[in-house]
C-alpha cells in the first residue's frame, strides 16, 4: 500500500454544517414558546392580572333630557291585554334565487295593549243627577284601544336568512330597516289581534264598575253608567 492511499485512509471525513431554520421559522418558534411560558406563569399567578388590558369601557355621552310638551290625562285605562305573535318575514328577488338575494326573518314579538275611556270631553249634558242627590246617570263615549307597545326585553328575532348580495349589503350599512320591518309588523299582528280579543268591552265593563264604587261613596244610592 503506498503513502497516498495510507494518508486518505487516516484524513478525517468533513464536518457536516447543521442545518438553520429560516427567520420565518425561528420566530414562530420563539412565539410559541413564549405563549407556553405566559400560560404557565397565568396559571401559577406568576404574572399580574392582564383582563384590564382589554376590558372594554361604556361611555355615555348623550345630551340633557329636552321636555318637549306636557298633556294633562283625561282618560281611564280600564284593561290591558299581552300578547305575542311569531312573524315570519321572507323578501325575494324576482329572478334571483334566495341563495343570492332575498331575507327571511323569523322573530317573536311581545307587546301590550290598553283599553281607556275619554272622559276629557264630557260636558254638563253627560251626566244627570235627580233633585233628592240619590241616583246619578253618566252618558260616556265607548272605549277604545291605546296604541300596541312592542317590549323590546321581551322580544327577539330567532334566526335571519339572508342572501349573499345582503350579507355583502350589510358590510356597509347597520340594516336597521330589517329589524323595524318585522317589529312594524309585529304590531300590527299585535293591534289586530286586541280588536279581536274583547279588550273594548273588558274596558268599559272595568270603567262602569270603577265610577260605580266611587259614585256609590258619595251618596248615590242609584248609578248607571252608559255608553254612546
Amino acid at each position: 500500500m503506498d503513502n497516498a492511499s495510507h494518508d486518505a485512509e487516516r484524513e478525517p471525513a468533513p464536518r457536516r454544517e447543521p442545518r438553520r431554520l429560516p427567520w420565518w421559522g425561528r420566530a414562530v418558534g420563539g412565539l410559541a414558546v413564549l405563549a407556553a411560558v405566559l400560560v404557565l406563569a397565568g396559571r401559577f399567578s406568576l404574572l399580574p392580572d392582564f383582563g384590564d388590558l382589554f376590558r372594554e369601557d361604556t361611555v355615555d355621552r348623550s345630551g340633557p333630557v329636552l321636555l318637549k310638551s306636557i298633556q294633562d290625562m283625561h282618560r281611564y285605562e280600564g284593561a290591558a291585554g299581552n300578547f305575542q305573535v311569531v312573524v315570519d318575514l321572507e323578501k325575494d328577488a324576482a329572478f334571483l334565487p334566495d341563495s343570492v338575494r332575498g331575507t327571511r326573518t323569523l322573530y317573536v314579538g311581545a307587546g301590550s295593549v290598553s283599553g281607556y275611556v275619554d272622559l276629557g270631553g264630557l260636558g254638563e249634558q253627560a251626566v244627570t243627577v235627580n233633585e233628592e242627590r240619590t241616583e246619578v246617570s253618566l252618558r260616556l263615549p265607548h272605549a277604545v284601544l291605546g296604541t300596541a307597545a312592542l317590549d323590546l326585553d321581551r322580544s327577539y328575532a330567532v334566526s335571519k336568512q339572508r342572501g349573499l348580495l345582503d350579507r355583502l349589503g350589510d358590510l356597509f350599512t347597520d340594516n336597521p330597516a330589517g329589524e323595524q320591518a318585522v317589529q312594524r309588523l309585529a304590531v300590527q299582528h299585535i293591534t289586530e289581534a286586541a280588536r279581536d280579543s274583547g279588550l273594548v268591552e273588558r274596558t268599559e265593563k272595568n270603567t262602569t264598575t270603577m265610577l260605580e264604587g266611587l259614585l256609590h261613596s258619595l251618596g248615590f244610592q242609584e248609578v248607571t253608567v252608559g255608553y254612546a
